[in-house]
């Protein structure tokens, strides 16, 4: 038995060394700067078209046909309205790997306070409110790569052989889109790729590519608690149950589970983001309502910490007096893990493409992505990150003691044409490196 798997393994090991020939990589990589000099207009143009214009998780009905048109122009078979709004648009090109390449559709319910000439003010209804919508995580940015490496992908097409899958999702930030894809017959309909690609941007130097074989992302949960208390006048305490002090005791409270339960090397946080309560300055309601998140890296971390915050709502729900608080914790994206002769794989190429601005993550990051079920459901990946601010801004902060903002902040805005153009370089190039003839 032994024996078998070690052949076996073997084996695996010589087909995914012989899956493609040696990429050229930096005459690939000249060739691609080139056409971009030719294609960043139209990419840039269509970058600060759907940053104006964004729209919510399971509402980018507008943002879908633009990208579905650009896809049909450039000749790929699109499907839409996958998982709900989702787009895949298909282009088989000899026999060869199949290759996934995702792209977000979705923003943020929050207001954009970036400055920008092409800034949002677009509003949406959201939890029954009407909200303003801002693209401040960078799914904008990535969308733009995305039409820019099919572009490329177009261009190449003698030199590469296989099929090329291009997954435009939807409401990524809720963490429920790729699960939707899926459900839908992603696989039955559209084959199970070979490989997958992802990117995403962040608040690093323009022009440098991140990149990290095994776990990259944590898993997250949703936190929902609605405190029950009793209602009375602001000026008689004495006759009501407060939900307000209750929502404030556990927003703090929790924080001790983090502290003095979880062990301290171990990644762990729960963030409140939402406290819902009352009307008016002097009515005590009857109800708060508190929204966040958990995320952890590690199931045993994860039970400790969802046992702590169970704890803590019932403690503080005693404390006061009060009727049992509803608690409801719902399961989000889970942790995305590389796939690692893929990653080194990629990596090598990204060093040859950009040297020292080709940089190893050491640790995994704090935030949660559900391209971790296109993983789950067998596609080996990589997911990688591009900086997305000029590096004398970043230097200048750094001097200044300053922090810059980040993803999900109203003042995130990368700079679009360098970020643009290395999300392109970096993607054609790991699509290009599994596909080359």
């Amino acid at each position: 038995m032994k024996k078998t798997l070690i052949v076996t393994a073997a084996l695996a090991a010589f087909a995914s060394s012989a899956l493609a020939a040696p990429l050229n990589v930096l005459a690939t990589k000249t060739a691609i700067d080139a056409q971009l000099d030719h294609d960043y207009p139209a990419l840039d143009a269509l970058y600060k078209d759907i940053h104006s214009h964004p729209e919510l998780g399971f509402q980018e009905v507008e943002t879908a046909k633009k990208l579905a048109a650009q896809m049909r122009a450039l000749g790929f078979t699109v499907t839409e309205g996958v998982g709900k709004t989702g787009v895949v648009a298909v282009l088989k090109n000899g026999d060869g790997p199949k290759v996934l390449i995702r792209t977000e559709l979705d923003a943020l319910p929050m207001q954009e306070k970036t400055g920008l000439p092409y800034a949002s003010t677009a509003t949406a209804m959201w939890n029954g409110e009407k909200v303003f919508v801002d693209h401040s995580c960078g799914h904008d940015i990535h969308m733009a790569a995305w039409i820019g490496t099919a572009r490329q992908m177009i261009a190449r097409k003698a030199q590469w052989k296989g099929t090329l899958v291009f997954v435009a999702q939807p409401s990524e930030e809720t963490v429920s889109g790729a699960k939707a894809m899926l459900a839908d017959g992603f696989i039955d309909r559209f084959g199970k790729p070979d490989y997958g690609f992802a990117l995403h941007v962040g608040p690093g130097a323009a022009g440098e590519v991140y990149y990290k074989p095994g776990v990259l992302t944590s898993t997250s949960d949703a936190l929902d608690v609605t405190f029950n208390g009793r209602g009375a006048h602001g000026s008689m305490p004495a006759a009501a149950i407060d939900p307000v002090m209750m929502a404030a005791r556990f927003t703090v409270d929790v924080q001790s589970v983090i502290s003095r339960e979880k062990d301290p090397a171990a990644f762990g946080v729960v963030t409140v983001g939402s406290i819902q309560a009352g009307s008016a300055g002097n009515i005590i309601p009857d109800k708060a309502k508190v929204r966040g998140t958990i995320r952890t890296q590690d199931a045993a971390v994860r039970d400790k910490i969802l046992a702590g915050v169970e704890r803590t709502v019932k403690g503080v729900t005693e404390m006061a007096g009060a009727p049992p608080a509803d608690l409801t914790i719902t399961p989000g994206g889970k942790a995305v893990i590389n796939d690692q002769a893929l990653t080194d794989r990629t990596a090598a190429v990204f060093k040859t493409a950009f040297g020292s601005r080709a940089v190893l993550t050491p640790q995994p990051g704090s935030a949660s992505e559900d391209y971790s079920e296109f993983i789950i459901a067998g596609v080996p990946s990589v997911y990688f990150s591009i900086g997305g601010y000029d590096p004398a801004v970043i230097a200048k902060a750094k001097a200044e003691g300053k922090v810059l903002p980040v993803n999900h902040s109203p003042y995130f805005a990368p700079v679009p044409e360098p970020s643009i153009r290395t999300g392109v370089e970096a993607m054609t190039l790991a699509v290009m490196n599994v596909m080359a003839k």
